[in-house]
């Protein structure tokens, strides 16, 4: 079975093209910075690696772009569009309508539109490709993955708001959870290298940051809540804000609430304090003497360090943090500071591993840290290949 697989996140694009059950990868490549002018396009083959950077306005003309070099006759890896099977989408918010993956119908499509409204940056880019998948591989099967279902282990007295409890009831506010596809990945290759240890704190940072308290395998507590918008700092969220801040802007500096919105979801977090939402802009510039940078990237790492405390007091103890995404995989700067003054939770970081490159698996702590520091390349491209397949 050839499946392709579309994970689209806030301001990037990344695919593959499987074949299942033998998870072999046929072709494989990311489009970020999307929005920019400076976009980043790759596409790699066992026989060509092609890279580009230019201008890609929104995640449709992206989409497009991949569906054009699959099909290339010079570098594509497939001659007709039938060959495809299956399509794996992954959709950030399933809300209370789906704790596991399914078929694509029209009514699915209609229910994810209406989430859009609770991942206003992710679940109309994933009906974008939902719908573009469609028309070019008409005869494929089309599934979707959703990140919400993972965290369906959260204990209510930690996805549980203390509001009325009707809006619990009848309206389904709760906390979701998100990133679950890759929180759930990273946390199973975690408990087999570790074996028997079960308390594990996950950080997923990217353009959007979150963070997973695993307690014996399962989701007991994360960062993020109703929506993909508050927990830890990220490219262009705030995170975790006051919410009186909002009837502020509202009631006194006559913001409208499309205003707050907007201010809150794609001008706020690392491009608000800095003006650059991508954080190797940021290090560079931080590197070279800009204080608002430097700022921004000791505000994020405190954070993080926060949300490791209340998680490791919430589970009665730590064996391991993991870092994953692809700030939590290559940046070897965020990864010393969070872990730097936790000495109380027994993270004890080896510079000379941490510095190190690498696309597996690694420990970079050192042989005395009572707690495991472990960097974990995420796959939920795989992750969705197997859930499409198994489901198929």
């Amino acid at each position: 079975m050839k499946i392709v697989i579309i994970n689209s996140g806030s301001s990037s694009i990344k695919y593959q093209l499987m074949t299942m059950p033998e998870r072999a990868v046929i072709c494989s490549g990311m489009i970020d910075r999307i929005g920019l002018d400076n976009s980043n396009f790759t596409y790699k083959t066992d026989l060509h690696t092609i890279e580009e950077v230019l201008p890609i306005a929104n995640h449709k003309i992206g989409l497009e772009k991949i569906a054009k070099f699959l099909l290339d006759e010079t570098v594509g890896v497939i001659k007709s569009k039938d060959e495809i099977d299956a399509v794996g989408h992954r959709v950030v918010h399933g809300g209370a309508s789906f704790s596991e993956t399914v078929e694509i119908t029209a009514a699915v499509k209609e229910k994810i539109g209406q989430l859009s409204q609770l991942a206003p940056l992710h679940n109309p880019a994933h009906l974008v490709g939902i719908v573009v998948a469609e028309e070019i591989f008409a005869n494929a099967k089309q599934v979707v993955v959703f990140d919400t279902a993972f965290h369906q282990t959260i204990p209510e007295v930690a996805y549980k708001y203390a509001i009325p409890n009707k809006l619990l009831e009848e309206n389904k506010i709760r906390v979701y959870g998100f990133h679950g596809t890759s929180h759930k990945y990273v946390s199973e290759k975690a408990i087999a290298y570790l074996e028997n240890h079960s308390k594990l704190i996950c950080i997923h940072l990217g353009n959007g940051c979150s963070i997973t308290a695993i307690k014996d395998g399962k989701s007991f507590d994360h960062s993020m809540g109703f929506s993909p918008s508050n927990g830890l700092i990220m490219g262009t969220r705030a995170g975790d804000i006051d919410q009186s801040v909002i009837f502020y802007l509202v009631n006194t500096l006559g913001y409208t609430m499309d205003e707050v919105s907007s201010l809150l979801l794609k001008q706020s977090g690392m491009l608000g304090l800095t003006g650059y939402s991508d954080l190797r802009d940021i290090e560079e510039h931080a590197g070279n003497g800009n204080k608002e940078c430097q700022l921004a990237l000791d505000m994020n790492v405190y954070r993080i360090q926060k949300f490791i405390g209340a998680y490791t007091a919430a589970m009665n103890g730590l064996d391991a943090i993991v870092f994953t995404a692809g700030i939590g995989e290559n940046s070897s700067y965020i990864r010393k500071s969070v872990c730097a003054n936790m000495d109380f939770f027994g993270l004890e970081l080896d510079d000379a591993k941490n510095d190190l490159r690498s696309k597996e698996l690694r420990e970079i702590n050192t042989e005395n840290s009572k707690t495991k520091i472990l960097v974990i390349p995420t796959n939920e491209e795989l992750e969705i290949a197997n859930q499409v397949y198994e489901l198929l």
